[in-house]
């Protein structure tokens, strides 16, 4: 691993500032059992990005996710007040500026409607991508709740076992 040099990984160091350092791996860490491998840590402790788009407003979404859980998209659009679908790949990118598999939590060109899973307040640190498919950075739950407004709910998929 080595410090940010890629524009967009440069992009979201900017936007972090001195506090965290993003940090580019030779291997993919576009997955988060990728990153998990190439970091050292869990696939809990990533952060993964996920954009979603409103089906009546065209809002983008952005849930952010443990990577060892799925996101229940019927509990997010519940939480949102409309129903939500897949982002293709250009709607993505037309609304962080990110390309999927490396989109951060942060930086986006456009203004996203938020939501953190209540999973990853349970970790002490957990790993986001830093813009690009082998770029991530450092940093706590509450860094993420400061960093981008994001309300905290119950979003992921429950085991219905237990």
């Amino acid at each position: 691993m080595k410090p940010a040099t890629s524009a967009s990984a440069l992009k979201v160091q900017e936007v972090l500032g001195a506090a965290f350092e993003v940090l580019e791996f030779d291997t993919s860490t576009r997955t988060a059992a990728d990153a998990a491998a190439a970091i050292g840590c869990t696939v809990g402790q990533i952060a993964k990005s996920l954009i979603f788009r409103a089906l009546d407003s065209g809002r983008p979404v952005l849930a952010i996710a443990s990577g060892s859980g799925r996101v229940d998209e019927a509990r997010l659009s519940e939480l949102l007040g409309e129903g939500i679908g897949r982002a293709d790949a250009a709607f993505v990118r037309e609304h962080t500026g990110f390309a999927i598999g490396g989109v951060p939590p942060v930086g986006h060109c456009g203004e996203s409607v938020i939501f953190i899973d209540e999973t990853l307040l349970t970790f002490e640190t957990i790993w986001a991508a830093g813009g690009t498919p082998n770029a991530v950075f450092r940093l706590t739950p509450d860094d993420l709740v400061r960093l981008t407004g994001g309300t905290v709910a119950a979003i992921a998929q429950r085991d219905r076992q237990g």
